[in-house]
């Protein structure tokens, strides 16, 4: 096996990639400093004496395979290839690997890592909720295993295997009637498994303790003997930026409407609300939101709809960007004081009123929103109240 190989990184969305980039320079640079809670954020400068110098070669990352597993819609596929253009320009070996989009595509995927895995020393992974990835990690010996951000999903994945509880998604509910549950319960012994591999433990056939690394922007707690490394996106602001600035506002979508936990017309109403509000002009769009539903925000509020060939954070970093940023809780509101540091621009969180969740949303929606709010560095706080809560 290469050196690369050696390390071996699965990631399913571009942030996961980027993330992964970010992991491999902070590895190569030492710049990833190993913490005892959560990550600080440094004070945005304005730009001017003492501000940060302009843009530099990133420099070399840590030798590592990254396998890209594409979901089957075509905006984050698009932002994928892009991304993995970029991981081979910095020298990263990557591997496309369908494993969606017919029955066998899975198993095949599978047969074809499966020597790869378990001959890993460490292996790195985007999203711990992916059942893909769960069913990866059964066959893995490696005896670090790291786990990068795949959005605010961190945090609730740090808080579920602190608890010993399985791996749900926050905003998942039941259902599916009875073929659910057997499918559940199937799956059951692989998921158990999964878990027990983010313990840090002895490594499989190796009779070493495995290291067990969580490398994030997320305000999360190490328990257990993890280790919590910061991501400040050094990789991102030594390869791009800093941005020109904009007299503008830009507003940052977000696909909860599409995962049925906030009700589209109380969307629309907030947005309408912050675009008369603060002056927005532009809306980057979420790669999962629907066209139909971006059509609509662009009939009823002006809007310049832009749906970003990269993740957010590269697209504000290389700029131009507004000098004020909003967005509904959701990851960007602690990765981008990270990624626009001593830029200037002021990111701003609106909070979510209990009023526009759907009657399908999880229990834990309202908690886990007010909380990824709630924990935001060097973010401005707007009150729901911004926007409409009735009809």
């Amino acid at each position: 096996m290469s050196t690369s190989a050696s390390t071996l990184a699965f990631v399913e969305s571009p942030v996961q990639l980027l993330n992964v980039l970010e992991w491999a320079y902070a590895r190569a640079t030492a710049a990833g400093r190993p913490l005892d809670a959560v990550p600080s954020q440094r004070g945005r400068r304005a730009a001017g004496p003492g501000a940060e110098p302009g843009p530099r070669p990133a420099g070399t990352l840590a030798p590592v395979r990254i396998v890209v597993l594409p979901p089957t819609d075509p905006m984050s596929r698009g932002q994928l290839r892009r991304m993995a253009a970029l991981a081979r320009d910095e020298g990263c070996e990557v591997q496309w690997q369908e494993a969606r989009g017919s029955r066998l595509a899975p198993l095949k995927a599978l047969a074809a890592l499966a020597c790869d895995v378990r001959a890993a020393s460490t292996v790195v992974v985007g999203d711990p909720f992916s059942r893909y990835v769960q069913l990866l990690l059964t066959l893995v010996r490696a005896e670090e295993l790291v786990v990068v951000d795949d959005g605010t999903a961190t945090m609730e994945f740090v808080a579920q295997s602190a608890r010993g509880e399985r791996l749900v998604r926050w905003h998942r509910v039941g259902g599916a009637g009875l073929p659910g549950r057997v499918r559940e319960l199937a799956y059951a012994p692989v998921s158990a498994a999964a878990r027990r591999r983010f313990a840090p433990e002895g490594a499989v056939g190796t009779g070493k303790a495995r290291r067990v690394e969580v490398f994030t922007s997320m305000p999360v707690a190490p328990h257990g003997g993890m280790t919590l490394r910061a991501n400040e996106f050094a990789w991102t602001r030594a390869r791009f930026g800093p941005p020109r600035l904009t007299k503008g506002t830009d507003l940052v979508g977000t696909s909860l409407v599409e995962t049925g936990v906030v009700d589209p017309d109380r969307y629309l109403d907030a947005v309408r609300s912050l675009t008369l509000e603060h002056g927005a002009t532009r809306y980057f769009a979420h790669r999962r939101e629907s066209p139909e539903k971006l059509r609509a925000l662009s009939r009823e509020t002006g809007l310049e709809i832009v749906r970003p060939d990269l993740p957010l954070e590269l697209i504000a970093r290389r700029g131009p960007v507004g000098r004020t940023i909003l967005s509904f809780p959701s990851t960007v509101v602690h990765t981008l004081p990270y990624a626009l540091t001593g830029t200037g621009v002021t990111v701003a969180v609106c909070d979510v009123d209990p009023a526009w969740l759907t009657g399908s949303a999880s229990p834990r929606a309202k908690s886990f929103l007010a909380g990824v709010t709630d924990t935001a560095r060097d973010v401005h706080r707007l009150p729901a109240q911004a926007a409409p809560t009735a009809g």
